[in-house]
């Protein structure tokens, strides 16, 4: 990380960054291009690692890209505001906190974990928690993100407390 005074190691508060956004950016590969697509998510932190639980219909580009290659990277950012510069254009900033990762996808098969996938991403996205039965989760299909290796960064804002 090139800027050391914006980096963030404590897993508290990482683990805030991820509980705040609310979208998770995925990349994947697309040939000579990145494609990046935004996402809801629900996710574990397990063992030092994100597992992130996303979901899709059931065909589309962003799983053929994931068949093809599962390495994908994630990215997810909380609190942004700007930050005048008052009449100096290049004085205006931004102030945030992210976090971005690299990491492994899968087509989640099992049924269980893909309920379990749902009800985390469901209780991200509302904070509640509902019951998904197996039924309800055969209608869509469910992406599992493993992330082992992240960084975290925030800038102009002190950790929420």
């Amino acid at each position: 990380m090139r800027r050391k005074d914006r980096e963030v190691t404590d897993t508290g508060e990482i683990l805030k960054t991820v509980d705040k956004a609310k979208i998770l950016h995925l990349g994947l590969f697309d040939g000579a291009y990145p494609y990046v697509v935004p996402l809801h998510y629900g996710y574990e932190w397990k063992d030092g690692m994100f597992v992130f639980f996303l979901h899709s219909a059931g065909e589309g580009h962003k799983l053929d890209l994931i068949r093809n290659n599962p390495q994908v990277c994630v990215e997810l950012e909380c609190d942004v505001e700007l930050v005048s510069g008052g009449e100096t254009p290049c004085r205006y900033g931004c102030a945030y906190r992210s976090v971005i990762g690299r990491g492994t996808a899968e087509i989640v098969r099992n049924g269980p974990e893909k309920t379990r996938g749902l009800h985390l991403l469901m209780r991200n996205q509302t904070g509640r928690d509902f019951v998904i039965e197996e039924k309800m989760a055969e209608s869509v299909t469910v992406i599992k993100v493993c992330v082992k290796e992240f960084t975290a960064k925030a800038k102009g804002m002190p950790p929420d407390g």
